[in-house]
């Protein structure tokens, strides 16, 4: 009797460590941990971007640790991703304009005066995407020391953007003051 208790305590105890243990949102997966660059990063949440009430793409929100808190999100230091799969087909053109959309309403005059030559150069670069198919994976990375990364099916697009002031402005599309998605943004600071 104390052997089969011994050997339940075992199988529980196997069977209660999670394996690569990843979040769903409709339907799309986004692991515990990516790397970007080289660098780990925790996926902090993950959530759905909705319109209208149409889905429109999953994504999960990558930090060197989890974060609850958007400014802490924002503005902490290290690698980050932003991992993005839509869930419809989008041109290159709708895409662009709901990022720009977002990032200029979480931003005053001055600050735009200052991100606006980068911000219309990542605009070129999802512009030459052409078609975001449904299931299209897009990751938007910051890499210390080096820049803003946009990959698309795991190619990179255009060349890094410089500057971690441009990266924190993408995010504030998300989790800024007026983001696009309240749901979202309450999802991508979950962590946990």
């Amino acid at each position: 009797m104390r052997a089969l208790l011994c050997l339940l305590a075992l199988c529980a105890g196997v069977f209660a460590i999670p394996v690569n243990a990843a979040s769903d949102v409709a339907g799309v997966k986004f692991e515990d941990n990516e790397q970007v660059a080289g660098q780990a990063a925790v996926l902090s949440g993950a959530g759905l971007r909705t319109r209208l009430m149409i889905k429109v793409y999953a994504m999960g929100l990558y930090l060197p640790k989890k974060a609850t808190d958007a400014a802490a999100a924002i503005s902490g230091n290290g690698a980050k991703r932003v991992h993005i799969v839509t869930l419809r087909d989008l041109s290159a053109e709708q895409f662009a304009d709901a990022l720009i959309k977002g990032f200029t309403a979480n931003h005053d005059a001055g600050e735009m005066a200052k991100l606006q030559a980068r911000l219309d150069e990542f605009k070129t670069t999802l512009l030459s995407i052409g078609e975001a198919k449904k299931g299209t994976s897009i990751a938007i990375d910051f890499v210390p020391g080096s820049g803003t990364r946009l990959a698309v099916g795991g190619a990179q697009k255009g060349k890094e953007i410089a500057g971690e002031d441009f990266y924190a402005g993408l995010l504030k599309i998300w989790l800024g003051n007026k983001p696009v998605d309240d749901d979202l943004k309450a999802a991508l600071l979950k962590a946990g």
